[in-house]
């Protein structure tokens, strides 16, 4: 095979072939693939071999795609697809250790108003789309992502326990279904009969995630806003830190300190320190 080629070694196909063993998904086998095969090239400029990769060379991979300015979820994925190949390698303790630097996010977070959150499901519910209601309230009420939303089927809501089975990659989180979203929920799921996919079109096809955004464009917001909203109600009811991060699916807890802010001025934090030495008395 010649340098910088990116033809799947047989290595990668065999890990394929696993994937396939373990009853993954053709789209996450087709990412793997991808992002290993990505990894593959850039060892060979290196001079580096995928057949004896060390730890090392997945740290200077990950510190490489942070220097290119790679998004944290496109760096997630890469670390997802080298984690699961060294499962497959039988050497797991490839990927322990590795270290990842928080990404600053410069632009504002943006989220609904108290105001604008109320219009929003106001507006909806007058629509009396069903499926767009409870769309709504679960992007809202769990925060999940639109593709993960598109990917849901029947078998991910269990009304016995209330809640929501996401799954992503090769893990799985559990967020609980507020009343609303249980019952909007329910109303929708009476109203077709799909034998898998949770979300359909009109014509019985699983939703996309074009067709939620245009959806959504409707009502001036967009999947980011809304989990962003979710995200931010949680922190700002003081929901533990470590929750939020794992009801969102972020693998860095650092995405989800974005949303602490900072809740009170000089003056209120003046007061705090007042109050909270006021027994004490000059010597």
């Amino acid at each position: 095979m010649k340098k910088n080629s990116t033809e799947a070694i047989p290595l990668i196909l065999d890990f394929c072939n696993w994937l396939k063993e373990q009853k993954k998904s053709p789209n996450t086998i087709a990412t793997y693939k991808r992002e290993l095969e990505k990894y593959q090239e850039w060892l060979q400029e290196k001079n580096y071999d995928i057949h004896h990769v060390t730890k090392g060379d997945i740290q200077s991979y990950i510190i490489f795609l942070e220097q290119e300015q790679k998004s944290l979820a496109t760096i997630d994925k890469t670390i997802g697809a080298i984690r699961t190949f060294a499962k497959f390698l039988k050497k797991p303790e490839l990927v322990f250790g590795i270290k990842i630097k928080p990404v600053e996010k410069k632009e504002k977070i943006e989220t609904l108003s108290s105001n604008e959150y109320a219009l929003l499901l106001n507006q909806v519910k007058e629509d009396g789309n069903l499926r767009n209601i409870a769309i709504v309230y679960i992007l809202l009420h769990t925060g999940i992502r639109v593709s993960e939303l598109c990917k849901l089927n029947w078998s991910n809501v269990d009304f016995i326990k209330n809640e929501l089975i996401v799954q992503r990659n090769d893990e799985e989180r559990f967020i609980p279904l507020s009343k609303d979203t249980r019952i909007h929920l329910k109303n929708y799921l009476q109203s077709h009969t799909s034998t898998e996919a949770l979300f359909i079109t009109k014509s019985g096809d699983r939703i996309t995630e074009r067709t939620v955004q245009y959806m959504l464009k409707k009502y001036r917001v967009n999947p980011n806003k809304l989990r962003h909203t979710f995200c931010q109600r949680l922190i700002d009811s003081n929901v533990d830190l470590e929750i939020v991060s794992r009801f969102a699916g972020h693998k860095d807890i650092n995405v989800t300190k974005r949303y602490v802010k900072p809740q009170l001025s000089k003056y209120k934090l003046e007061e705090v320190i007042n109050n909270a030495f006021i027994n004490e008395t000059l010597g």
